[in-house]
C-alpha cells in the first residue's frame, strides 16, 4: 500500500491532502512543528480511516536531524516511503524589501528553500536506497518567473524551489527516483490571507482577483492527491490552476460571482 509523507499537514492544504490520500486508500504520515497538533490531526483522521492507516511525528523542517527522524518514523511504521511532499512553507507581510525585517527575510528562505534542500539531502538518499519513490516540491507565486511588488522574498523562494526540482531530476536520473512539482494555485488558507491587512485597499483589490482565480482547500486537494498517485515519471507537474482554467474564469467572472471570503470579519 502506498505511503505518503506530508510536511506541514496539520492545517491548510497539507491537512486537506492527508484526508484525500486516505480517501484514496494510501497510508499517510502527518507532520507539523507541534507534536500536540500532529497528535490531534492523527486522532481525528484515525477515527474515520483507522489507526493502521495514519501516523504522525513533529518535525522542524529546517533541522536535518528532525527530517531524519520523520523519515525513520515513516519507514518504521509503514516499511517504505512512496511519496514525500514538501508542503510546509510560509509567507511574510507584503511589503517592499527595504521595509521587511531582516529576520523575516532569513526565516522565509530557511523555511521555503533551505528546508527543501535539507529534505532532499535526507529523503533522496533514502529513496535511492529503497530503489524508488517520488520527492515533490510545492510551487507558488514566483515559480514561473512572475514578479509583484511586496512579494520579492516569497517569489524568490518559490522560483528557487522550482530550480531545485529541475536540477534534482538530473541528479536522480537512472536511480528509479522521481522529482515532481505540485502547483495548487490560489487556495484560501491562512498562508494566503495572513500577509494582508484585510482592512486595506490593497486587500480589496487582491480579493477581487482571488475570488475569480481562487478555490477552497476541499476543492483543490482531491485533484492534487489523484495527480500525485497517478504520476509515473520524473518531471511531472500536477497543476490545478492552468492557464486555460484561469482564462475561462476571467471570461465568466462578469456572469458568475464567487465569494470565498464571506467568513472574514
Amino acid at each position: 500500500m502506498t505511503c505518503v509523507v506530508i510536511t506541514g499537514s496539520t492545517r491548510g492544504i497539507g491537512r486537506g491532502l492527508a484526508k484525500e490520500f486516505l480517501e484514496l486508500g494510501a497510508k499517510v504520515v502527518v507532520s507539523g512543528r507541534s507534536q500536540p497538533a500532529v497528535d490531534e490531526v492523527v486522532a481525528l483522521l484515525a477515527q474515520t480511516y483507522g489507526e493502521d492507516k495514519v501516523t504522525g511525528k513533529a518535525c522542524d523542517i529546517t533541522d536535518v536531524e528532525a527530517l531524519k527522524g520523520l523519515w525513520s518514523h515513516a519507514k518504521e511504521r509503514f516499511g517504505k516511503v512512496d511519496h514525500w511532499i514538501n508542503n510546509a512553507g510560509m509567507s511574510i507581510t507584503r511589503a517592499n524589501i527595504h521595509q521587511q525585517a531582516p529576520s523575516e527575510l532569513s526565516r522565509i528562505i530557511d523555511t521555503n528553500l533551505t528546508a527543501v534542500l535539507l529534505a532532499a539531502n535526507v529523503v533522496i538518499e533514502g529513496l535511492v536506497e529503497q530503489q524508488g519513490g517520488t520527492f515533490w516540491v510545492m510551487e507558488g507565486f514566483g515559480s514561473n518567473g512572475a514578479t509583484q511588488p511586496g512579494m520579492t522574498a516569497y517569489g524568490a523562494s518559490k522560483r528557487a524551489v522550482t530550480y531545485v526540482a529541475k536540477a534534482l531530476q538530473k541528479e536522480v536520473k537512472g536511480t528509479g527516483v522521481n522529482v515532481n512539482y505540485l502547483s495548487p494555485g490560489i487556495v484560501v488558507t491562512d498562508l494566503l490571507i495572513g500577509d494582508y491587512d484585510t482592512s486595506s485597499q490593497e486587500w480589496q483589490k487582491s480579493k477581487r482577483i482571488f475570488n475569480i482565480l481562487g478555490d477552497r482547500v476541499e476543492t483543490v486537494t482531491p485533484y492534487l492527491a489523484k495527480g500525485v498517485l497517478a504520476a509515473s515519471k520524473s518531471g511531472t507537474r500536477v497543476a490545478w490552476l492552468t492557464g486555460g482554467k484561469a482564462f475561462a474564469r476571467f471570461m465568466s467572472a462578469p456572469f458568475k460571482k464567487r465569494e470565498l471570503f464571506a467568513d472574514l470579519p
